[in-house]
Order: structure tokens, then sequence, then C-alpha cells
């Protein structure tokens, strides 16, 4: 193979790869609500630093018989309910998307064990255009959401 050829072949396969890099992943935590709960979530900055928007379409753990992307939304006279969000999350080219407490956020259910403060979790996001990001979470039982008051 030419010299020309091996560069050509490099520069098709660059343009043909996902841009994982335009997504980042800050500010991340996961907790449970107490030690023996049944489920947890997980909460973050998700940053595009790209120049086409994306969509967090879905996640993926091990520590949990089910992942889902929640939110909470009024059920009527005040009550807050959970509801699993489908269509996943909106990140605008060139901004971000925060999932918090009180907000939007990665949802365990059917936690596999406990999540002790100090552990890691690792989480598969899953977007429409970046692909997968792998990502491990502190466990930070402690943390108190200074944004989401």
């Amino acid at each position: 193979m030419s010299l020309k050829s091996l560069l050509a072949a490099v520069a098709a396969l660059s343009l043909a790869t996902p841009a994982l890099a335009e997504i980042k992943i800050e500010d991340a935590y996961a907790r449970a609500a107490m030690a023996n709960a049944k489920a947890g979530a997980a909460f973050m900055h998700i940053v595009n630093t790209g120049t086409e928007d994306d969509r967090l379409v879905g996640a993926s753990s091990e520590i949990a018989g089910k992942t889902e992307l929640h939110t909470h939304k009024d059920a009527g006279d005040g009550v807050m309910k959970m509801v699993h969000v489908e269509e996943g999350f909106a990140i605008p080219a060139g901004g971000m998307h925060m999932l918090k407490r009180g907000g939007d956020h990665v949802m365990f259910m059917g936690l596999k064990g406990p999540m002790n403060d100090g552990d890691s979790v690792t989480v598969t996001l899953s977007f429409e255009k970046a692909g997968d990001v792998t990502v491990e979470i502190p466990v930070d039982l402690k943390r108190k959401d200074k944004m989401s008051h």
C-alpha cells in the first residue's frame, strides 16, 4: 500500500468515526435514598461541545435490573411523579443539559446491591449522534445538590 493510499484510508476512517469527543460529562454523582433502597439515581451536566444538536436516548448499568431516563412531572395538586422519558433529553450544540435532583435524571430500578458512599457506578449513556459514552460515576450520599434549589 502506498503512503498516499494509507493517508486516504486514515482520512476516510476518521470521517466515518462518530465524534464521541463532542459530548462531555461533568460534575456527575449517584446516590440512593437509604442503605437498603431498591432504587437510585445519577445526576450530571451533559455538555455538547460540537456544532450539531444531539440527544441522550438511553442509559444502562449493571447495578440495577432496569436503568431509564426519568423526569419529575406535576401529577396535579402539587404532587410530583417520576416518569420515564422515552424520547430522551435534547443536548443542544454548544450547550448543555443538566440531570439534577427534582428534575431529569438517570434512574436505577431494582438495585442489585447497596450504593455505598465512595463507591463508583459504571453507566453507559447512549446518544443519537455521539453513540455510547461510558462513565464512572462516584456514589456520594452526603452531597446536597446546589443546582436544584
